[in-house]
């Protein structure tokens, strides 16, 4: 199910937003920075600071997860049902240190959100559906449009 690419989109992502069922029902759309392939099947996510995600997932483990590359201009959506791994089980221990690895000692990591994957759709930018895009061009304008903006940032 999760093949080369989906695993280069999660990857660049950095931020993965994760869609759940809140009790009334109204949904609840949460950022996630250490969304990762865990294999074929599974995407992991660590709890970092996401109570209202673990509680709506404990009530309803229905998920959609959407990763997007801002440079590539396109991603996708994948959902499938979570289950909650708390210390001590394998994708939990794998993510932790991961997590570590990338922030340092310290780092908080209450449970590890894993979640099978039952259907993966592509995102993509109208740069694809009426253009002829080509990837490496859009990665290399996106790039300079983001230099630009952070240098603007940075002189106020």
């Amino acid at each position: 199910m999760i093949n080369a690419d989906m695993r280069l989109i999660v990857e660049a992502a950095r931020l993965t937003f994760v869609a759940t069922v809140r009790p009334d029902g109204s949904p609840n759309l949460s950022p996630k920075g250490s969304a990762r392939v865990y294999d074929d099947e599974h995407i992991a996510f660590m709890n970092i600071a996401s109570p209202q995600t673990i509680a709506n997932l404990t009530a309803d483990p229905r998920i959609e997860m959407n990763a997007v590359d801002v440079l590539r201009r396109r991603g996708y959506r994948f959902t499938g049902t979570a289950t909650l791994h708390g210390q001590g089980t394998p994708v939990y221990e794998w993510l932790r240190s991961w997590l570590l690895d990338l922030n340092g000692p310290g780092y908080p990591a209450h449970e590890a959100v894993l979640v099978h994957v039952d259907q993966a759709r592509p995102i993509t930018s109208p740069a694809y559906a009426f253009g002829d895009a080509d990837e490496t061009a859009l990665i290399a304008e996106w790039s300079a449009k983001y230099q630009v903006v952070q240098s603007e940032e940075e002189e106020v």
